[in-house]
């Protein structure tokens, strides 16, 4: 069962953990563990492979991997599937099979680990940093925690203070990238910055290295104001 820091861990370290597992299980086997780029990885390449496991649930994906076979003139493999286990003890809104999702949903509110305990740090304010990809549901949250009485400081919001005319990084971002990337009123066209910086590790370096340092000296200062308030 995958929890989510189990999902975050880099390739490398799953690869290794999934690689003692098997060699536990079954040291005489000889396993070759390959990362996937597509649906099929070399399932639908590798003229050496003869079976295929498979689920209930994903029979159909082994079909679909026999189909390319014969395209790419392989023989089809013995599909070879495998039960999946019941969950006697299933909610409602969870799924009947036993699953990681609905480990990960049972875990849901749960701390990862307990706080740690830092005499250097001060009781107040207490801050939450939320972070998570496009769509994680940041914003939903900060309006949860607003309405509870958190202080919401929006950092993406403060990402765009610093670029305007009179903010920290304007002059020295078009010290760095030239002035082809104002608009006539003298702002940053943030489409043409980008377009410098995106695709290139170095000049994005350059860029965060002015941005971030004014971003986070603009969030201390918003925690010293909400400290202020109470």
């Amino acid at each position: 069962d995958k929890v989510l820091p189990e999902l975050i861990e880099p390739y490398e370290l799953r690869a290794a953990k999934l690689r003692e597992f098997l060699e536990d299980v079954k040291p005489s086997l000889c396993y070759d563990i390959v990362p996937l780029a597509d649906p099929f990885g070399p399932s639908v390449t590798d003229p050496d492979l003869q079976c295929l496991v498979v689920s209930e649930e994903t029979h159909r994906g082994g079909e679909a991997v026999n189909r390319k076979r014969l395209e790419n003139g392989l023989p089809e493999l013995a599909l070879y599937e495998i039960q999946l286990v019941k969950d006697p003890d299933h909610s409602q809104n969870e799924e009947e099979k036993i699953s990681s999702s609905s480990l990960r949903q049972r875990l849901l509110g749960t701390l990862l680990q307990p706080p740690r305990q830092n005499p250097a740090l001060p009781l107040r304010p207490y801050v939450i940093g939320l972070t998570g990809g496009t769509g994680s549901g940041k914003t939903s949250m900060a309006k949860l925690l607003g309405h509870l009485g958190a202080f919401v400081i929006d950092a993406d919001q403060l990402g765009h203070a610093v670029y305007v005319p009179g903010g920290p990084a304007h002059e020295p971002v078009v010290a760095a990238f030239g002035a082809e990337i104002l608009n006539k009123d003298g702002t940053i066209n943030r489409k043409v910055l980008g377009a410098k910086v995106f695709g290139n590790q170095e000049q994005l370096k350059r860029l965060t290295d002015i941005v971030w340092p004014e971003i986070a000296q603009m969030v201390k200062e918003r925690v010293r104001e909400a400290d202020a308030q109470g």
